[in-house]
């Protein structure tokens, strides 16, 4: 049994459910996600809450999985339209920049051309000094832009220059080491 799939989620205030047989789409302040509803899989709206259930008592291993699936992704996609997600990222390095013209992020990070990330649909980006912040309501889509970003110069051990996510550990490395001559 899911211990997931088994816990009903809460519909936030201002987040309106639509359920048809194969998709729900979920609305709210934020935005508005739908959902491929796989076959095995049942959803019910009662009392302000959302049930996800198996479509057979008889579980089988893909449906047991898909049961915990599609109740971490239902939640998610309430949680996003009435709140939103965001991910920080900073930038170290002497010389490390980033600005944001019209739907373009540009990052400055010592190489010859600056590295250029396009706006999808949904997505917002702000840079205050050194720290970009990506938001929007798909926790997927801010998620995969954020690990883009991150990408596109990670943090060297030696010095710690490139980009991390706000609160991240880098472990550093010791440099090499002069031996004394006699």
């Amino acid at each position: 049994m899911s211990r997931i799939g088994k816990k009903p989620i809460e519909i936030p205030q201002g987040v309106k459910i639509e359920l048809s047989d194969k998709e729900i789409k979920v609305s709210g302040s934020k935005g508005e996600l739908t959902e491929k509803i796989h076959p095995e899989i049942k959803i019910e709206v009662k009392d302000g809450k959302i049930f996800v259930l198996p479509k057979n008592k008889e579980f089988t291993k893909k449906g047991r999985g898909l049961w915990g699936l599609y109740r971490a992704l239902i939640f998610n996609m309430a949680e996003g339209a009435s709140k939103g997600f965001e991910k920080k990222l900073e930038i170290e390095g002497v010389g490390f920049k980033a600005t944001v013209e019209e739907d373009v992020l540009v990052l400055n990070l010592g190489f010859v051309n600056p590295v250029k990330i396009n706006k999808p649909k949904d997505i917002n980006f702000l840079v205050e000094k050194n720290v970009i912040t990506v938001s929007g309501s798909d926790k997927q889509k801010v998620g995969e832009i954020a690990a883009i970003i991150r990408k596109s110069k990670k943090v060297e051990p030696y010095k710690g220059k490139g980009i991390r996510y706000q609160g991240e550990k880098v472990r550093r490395k010791e440099g090499k080491k002069v031996v004394a001559s006699k």
